[in-house]
């Protein structure tokens, strides 16, 4: 399973209130979580993302409150994937439930900028800048991560196991 896009790189400690700010934790649709997505950062990022893009991030990405609907807001503007050095262990955990491919990276910031050509290979982990022929190996997500995101998220995927039965 690779994923493929051009990336909008962000900074350390990007936290789950700048990625979707507290007041449009009211909204129900994703669509619209989606439409303020990184506002207060990028007031473009949704359009810019609609194409599909790969975002990122140094360290700490996703620190803050546990808040299930800053991932889904990225996945729904059009995020295919997070590549940062490193995760908040909740949002880690929120964009899997929710479908949303994640990958720790060391060093990734050093060898990407925006609008660089990314390839990501989910089942091996290794990552390649496509505009400068650089790889990095990022952590290779275990095999019942990897049939959650396969599935399109824990829900799909408890779904297809309990009709197993």
């Amino acid at each position: 399973m690779k994923v493929e896009g051009e990336v909008i790189k962000f900074g350390k400690n990007i936290d789950t209130d700048v990625i979707l700010p507290g007041k449009w934790l009211s909204l129900i649709d994703p669509k619209d979580l989606a439409k303020h997505a990184m506002e207060g950062l990028d007031p473009d990022f949704p359009q810019k993302a609609k194409k599909g893009i790969i975002v990122v991030g140094d360290r700490n990405f996703g620190c803050g409150s546990s808040r299930e609907q800053a991932p889904l807001a990225l996945k729904y503007a059009g995020v295919q994937c997070i590549v940062a050095e490193s995760f908040a262990r909740i949002f880690f955990r929120n964009s899997i439930n929710i479908g949303l491919p994640v990958i720790e990276c060391r060093g990734i910031t050093a060898i990407v900028k925006d609008w660089d050509e990314l390839t990501v290979d989910l089942e091996t982990g290794k990552i390649t800048n496509r505009t400068t022929n650089q790889s990095l190996q990022g952590t290779k997500l275990p095999p019942f991560i990897m049939e959650i995101l396969t599935d399109g998220g824990l829900i799909e995927n408890l779904r297809k196991r309990m009709n197993k039965k």
